[in-house]
């Protein structure tokens, strides 16, 4: 990446009372270094150039923090966002602007943002694991060619903080909270940006997703914003209701997922592709294991033993702990057991991942070895990232993970949200990513999700689930993330109709 100058920052006291005092950062020459305070409405310019798919694509990198605002219009905390915008367009009212977030909720949009489809990328190996030097390179898979995209961090992740010591973190931990909040967010920065003509795009991760199923009705209905699709990568359930069998059920298909990545299943299954063995597993959980549930205790001996013996085969778990657990082996027994005998762990988001515990003993392992290891490989390169390279110096701590504790998840409804937004809209599209290994946020239960989104199934053309060989972060497989971006640019294109058409049925 050749960067070829850097714009003066750009800084706004916030005038008023004592909240001036609280909120405006001492004076020096760069108003938002030296300070441990946020500049609530400041922005740092920096020009640069990236090769995507072989073609040179300039672009401006703006590093900055935009206020949410009280009833009363005055400042109670700033929003931290990166946004980058491609320089040598001249139709912007055309060109789509996809907003961008992560998830948690806690975490900032350092995942995405240089793992997936920013246009700088941090460095790690071919598979995701943390290497050093520390440092980025250049993304050649980043959607920055064909959208601008903008990563905001929700409060208190990042460097976003609450600047009103009066606000209650009430005001912004919780799910129908954050999506509220979001919403003003978005419309303050769409109109700032003068994007409102372009078509819009949600995608988020993890906790993400709950964020954009409830924000795609949000926008609609509170900022008469309308979007053109939504992408959920590793979602959430979105308040979809699932309990007792359908609950215990739908996470052997990820089970067996993991089971044939370690390779301890029999020969007849490990030879096959993995894409090629889930099917058995995904019908043998819809149309026996969930009715065999069903029957709890009154399942017949029989029946219960050659449920057991199924689940072995698939999942790589014995018989005995199988029937041991009455047919619902935890997620946590899971990660623990599989390699027990071996010595190992495995990771919650992604189980390719191993970790060493104290002891072999246990029923769920001592700590998350994924999440050690991204941590491990982002947090180095995205603080070395926003100073370096995008110029924007403080002394603030770019929280990982920030505290948003206690957090209000209740009235969680954001599936149905998200239905009533794409049955609204007829310009609207979903398109779903999930990784197989993904044990948090498992590829089965995604699937499901998207069944019941629309039991109508009159919406089903828009929709659209895709799956990859990796966790819950697929795109930090090499591999996968060249295959991924591309499915995004497609789904981006497709889903912008064509000059003139209207949004009616």
């Amino acid at each position: 990446m050749k960067k070829y100058f850097i714009a003066a920052a750009a800084f706004c006291c916030i005038t008023g009372g004592s909240f001036a005092q609280e909120a405006t950062p001492p004076k020096n020459t760069n108003p938002i270094s030296k300070s441990r305070i946020l500049a609530v409405d400041s922005a740092v310019v920096t020009k640069h150039q990236v090769t995507i798919k072989g073609k040179v694509v300039p672009y401006t990198a703006t590093a900055g923090s935009m206020p949410i605002w009280d009833n009363d219009g005055r400042p109670v905390a700033g929003v931290f966002y990166t946004y980058y915008e491609r320089e040598d367009v001249t139709d912007r009212a055309s060109r789509p602007l996809v907003i961008s977030f992560n998830g948690g909720p806690g975490t900032p949009s350092v995942w995405m943002e240089i793992g997936y489809t920013g246009p700088r990328l941090l460095n790690i190996d071919n598979e995701g694991y943390p290497v050093q030097p520390y440092g980025m390179k250049d993304n050649e898979n980043s959607i920055l060619d064909i959208a601008d995209i903008v990563y905001l961090d929700p409060v208190n992740t990042g460097y976003s903080r609450i600047v009103d010591k009066g606000t209650p973190g009430s005001k912004f931990f919780g799910v129908n909270e954050d999506i509220k909040y979001l919403a003003e967010w978005i419309n303050t920065f769409v109109t700032r940006k003068n994007r409102w003509a372009s078509p819009k795009f949600l995608i988020g991760e993890s906790y993400g997703t709950t964020r954009a199923s409830g924000l795609a009705l949000e926008l609609q209905d509170s900022q008469w914003m309308y979007l053109n699709g939504v992408i959920l990568v590793s979602p959430t359930d979105l308040g979809i209701e699932r309990s007792g069998p359908v609950q215990a059920a739908l996470k052997v298909p990820y089970f067996a997922a993991t089971a044939w990545y370690h390779k301890t299943l029999a020969p007849e299954y490990q030879q096959k592709d993995l894409t090629a063995f889930l099917p058995e597993v995904e019908t043998f959980t819809i149309n026996e294991l969930i009715p065999a549930l069903s029957r709890g205790g009154f399942l017949d001996d029989a029946q219960r033993s050659a449920m057991a013996a199924k689940m072995a085969k698939y999942t790589g778990i014995s018989e005995k702990v199988i029937m041991q657990n009455n047919l619902d082996v935890s997620y946590n027994l899971f990660w623990k057991e599989l390699l027990r005998d071996k010595g190992y762990t495995i990771g919650r988001l992604d189980s390719r991942y191993k970790g060493i515990d104290r002891q072999l003993g246990g029923d769920g392992p001592d700590y998350n070895a994924e999440l050690v290891a991204w941590l491990h490989a982002f947090t180095p390169s995205m603080n070395i990232y926003l100073r370096n390279e995008l110029n924007y110096k403080t002394d603030l701590k770019y929280n990982m993970f920030g505290s948003v504790w206690p957090w209000d998840d209740k009235n969680n409804h954001v599936g149905e949200n998200l239905r009533q937004a794409i049955a609204q809209n007829p310009y609207l599209h979903l398109l779903i990513q999930s990784g197989y290994y993904d044990g948090a946020c498992d590829y089965f239960n995604a699937k499901y999700s998207m069944w019941q989104l629309d039991p109508s199934g009159r919406l089903k053309d828009r929709l659209k689930w895709e799956g990859y060989k990796s966790g819950h972060m697929m795109y930090l497989r090499k591999e996968d993330l060249a295959v991924a971006a591309e499915s995004l640019r497609n789904f981006i294109k497709e889903s912008i109709p064509k000059a003139g058409t209207p949004a009616k049925y």
